[in-house]
Parts: structure tokens; sequence; C-alpha cells
């Protein structure tokens, strides 16, 4: 099972869900959290150790003045889990939240941000109505950015959908079809022979030979389209995913 696998596997239970809406704000005691999700202490404490194992939630021992020490839990790994779903689309990604404080972060931020992180630079403390107004504005940003990506990905199945009845006409067998759509999942990348041979269930040296008749045919409509001429040995590899984004940006 793959890291965003056993990800989406504990998000699934609406406990744990719950657990971890508290535990972003503030440690919590196994206790404190049996109390305010209704749930017992032994099943919340089942819940905390199976995202414990899964590296979401850390826990420490407190002492304690009137007993022995007691188990508090936190968060303190951040990620991102992204699905995006339609026809033409499935796309399921977990993805790394960058590090580092904020004028760390201020070059990959938009520019009506980066005031903000310019603003935060060297201070320790702010104060609840400075941080509700920042984050007020930060909600707008990420609106405004959620509303582009939206676009993006529906432009992204637009192309996917027009290009479906090429895929069709030019790839009469279906391990040819499967092939160009692992393509365009990855499309700046060079064909994994052996990931390919693994989907399709099929020996190396047949994913490979079938890799082969796929980079010829879409050499000859490179060619085609751009209005040149690609001559080479039958055995010559052909970077044209590297030409590909020449070729698309004229």
């Amino acid at each position: 099972m793959s890291d965003v696998d056993d990800m989406l596997s504990l998000l699934e239970n609406k406990a744990r869900r719950e657990i971890l809406e508290r535990l972003v704000t503030e440690p919590h005691y196994a206790y404190q959290l049996a109390d305010q999700i209704g749930v017992s202490q032994q099943a919340i404490t089942k819940h905390l150790t199976l995202l414990e194992s899964a590296g979401m939630v850390q826990s420490e021992k407190i002492p304690s003045s009137k007993g022995p020490a007691k188990r508090i839990y936190s968060v303190q790994k951040s990620f991102s889990i992204r699905i995006d779903l339609g026809p033409d689309l499935f796309k399921l990604e977990k993805r790394k939240l960058p590090k580092g404080g904020p004028m760390r972060l201020s070059n990959r931020l938009p520019n009506n941000s980066k005031k903000i992180a310019e603003n935060l630079s060297g201070r320790k403390k702010i104060g609840i109505d400075e941080a509700i107004f920042l984050l007020s504005d930060l909600e707008d940003s990420l609106d405004k950015l959620d509303e582009q990506r939206d676009a993006l990905i529906a432009l992204h199945q637009h192309i996917k959908n027009k290009a479906s009845p090429s895929i069709e006409s030019d790839f009469e067998h279906y391990e040819e079809r499967q092939l160009v759509h692992s393509v365009f999942k990855n499309p700046r990348e060079k064909i994994d022979i052996e990931q390919l041979a693994f989907e399709l269930q099929m020996p190396q040296n047949n994913a490979r030979e079938l890799a082969d008749i796929f980079y010829e045919k879409l050499t000859r409509s490179m060619a085609k389209r751009s209005g040149n001429i690609i001559a080479a040995p039958k055995n010559t590899s052909l970077p044209w995913w590297a030409t590909l984004r020449e070729n698309t940006e004229k």
C-alpha cells in the first residue's frame, strides 16, 4: 500500500478526522479528545496509535503533579492531498508543503502575498486582530488561486477530450491506447518502460517495442504538424520530449 493510500484509508474515518481538526489547533490528551468527540478513550487511543504510526501526529509524555506522566498528542507534519476526478481526468497526489520562514517562502508567493511575508519576517508574535486581517487577505488569494487551478484542470480535460478521437483512430490496440494515456499523465517525461510493463502486465521487451512504435508515430505526427522533416537511423533515440515544448511554442 502506498503512502497516499495509507493517508486516505486513515482519513476516511470521521473520528480520526475530528481528532486531527482538534490537534491542529493545539496539543490534546486522549481523555480530552474522548470528551470532545464523544468516543471512548480506548477507541481514541487506538485512533491516535494509527495516526502516529502513519506520521500524521506525534506524542510526548508530560510530567504530572497528580500522578504518572500523561501522553499528549499534536500535529507537526504538513502536507496536502489533492484529488481531481472527471471525464478524461483522474489525478491523486500527496504534496509536501514548503518549509522555512516567511522570507524563504516569498519567492514562491504571488506578488500580492509577498507583502504579508515581509510583514511577518523577524517577528515572533502578532496580535489576534492583525492575524485575522492577514488571514482574510490570504483566504482571498487562495480563493482566486483555486479558481484559476479549477479552470486549468478544466482546460486539461478539454485537451484530453479533443485528443480522444485521435487516440481511437491512430491506435488500434488497447495496449497502445493505454500507453498514450500513460504519456498524457506525465507529458514532460520519457516513458518508464519498467512501469509500463507492470501496468500492462507484459514483458519489458514487449513494452519497449510498444514504446518504440509510439515514438515513431508521434515523431511522424510532430514532423507533419510542424512542416519539418525528421530523418535518422531506425535505432536513433529521438528526443521528442525536448522538441515537444519547442513545437508547441511556435
